[in-house]
């Protein structure tokens, strides 16, 4: 008896040092999706999940390979592109909830706006050709029957700026229209008394869909299907981390902010403090935000296709917890 219960501490001593030893891998992009990864990096050690490893990726394009090669285990990417990656890679990634809902702004210098009528004729500089920014904004734009195009009648979308230089080019009055994210409003607006938010395309959003609440998501929080399989216990428990360090950072955007700017992901601290306000954090597991996924895959499938690879992804494409 003595020499059983001899190896059954040795083995219990063993098991619990191989699961404070398993990692979970997080690639943290630069800029917004970001931000409420400092709480996490600040305070790993204290937090339910502590075996943590951070890899910073500079956008979504970058991470994603890192993600399939199965190099991160979770990471953060939009609906189009882990719809299309699910659809075309034998169902490489899952999605654990939202992480962001739109915060897409029209930002301007001129006084005159007062609604989307007042772009007929008129060019907006657009950032994310191909993905969500372009296709709900051209969504909502013909719900208000105004079609996308050049004429007196119609709205000019604009990608020739890359997105780093649209608020400059706002700012110095090169453009007077843009369709941008956070940072990129935060950034014009704290830049300039001149330029202001005209319209937040949630708001928007909401009214073409005759319901206050609707909402349509931005980012996504995935993971590697394989992984995900894998570990199903450890992704519940970041899940309820996460959640933990995106709450926290919408109620202490100050804070967050500084600790955003000490661990290098991207922005300054007034900045990255000003923007989270804007920016739209929120948490939905993926069974219960399934609807507004499948809303947004649905305006990127009536205008391309190919950007969600050609149909709604199925039930696999969503965590259940």
């Amino acid at each position: 008896m003595k020499r059983f219960l001899c190896f059954f501490v040795a083995f219990l001593a063993l098991w619990l040092v191989g699961a404070q030893s398993a990692s979970l891998r997080l690639g943290v992009l630069n800029g917004p999706s970001g931000i409420p990864c400092a709480y996490l990096i600040e305070n790993q050690k204290k937090l339910a999940v502590q075996n943590m490893e951070f890899e910073l990726c500079a956008s979504a394009q970058t991470e994603l390979p890192k993600l399939l090669k199965g190099e991160i285990d979770i990471g953060f990417l939009p609906p189009n592109a882990a719809a299309k990656v699910f659809n075309a890679g034998n169902g490489a990634v899952v999605v654990l909830g939202i992480a962001g809902n739109g915060n897409l702004y029209l930002i301007t210098s001129d006084e005159t706006y007062g609604a989307l009528d007042d772009l007929k004729g008129k060019k907006v500089v657009c950032a994310g050709q191909g993905a969500t920014p372009e296709y709900m904004f051209s969504y909502l734009l013909g719900k208000k029957g105004i079609g996308i195009g050049e004429g007196a009648d119609l709205v000019t979308l604009d990608f020739s700026i890359p997105n780093a230089n649209i608020a400059a080019a706002v700012i110095s009055g090169q453009e007077k229209y843009a369709l941008v994210p956070e940072p990129f409003a935060t950034v014009a607006t704290l830049k300039s008394e001149k330029v202001r938010r005209a319209e937040n395309i949630q708001t928007v959003f909401a009214t073409v869909e005759e319901n206050a609440s609707a909402t349509f998501p931005m980012t996504l929080l995935v993971a590697n299907a394989q992984f995900a399989k894998e570990n199903r216990a450890l992704i519940k428990k970041f899940i309820d981390v996460y959640k933990t360090a995106s709450t926290w950072t919408v109620k202490n955007p100050a804070k967050a902010g500084a600790l955003v700017e000490k661990h290098g992901l991207g922005l300054k601290a007034p900045v990255a403090t000003a923007a989270i306000p804007n920016a739209a954090y929120t948490w939905r597991d993926a069974t219960s935000a399934r609807g507004d996924i499948e809303k947004l895959l649905q305006i990127f499938l009536e205008s391309a296709p190919e950007s969600v690879g050609g149909k709604l992804p199925s039930d696999d494409f969503y965590f259940k917890k």
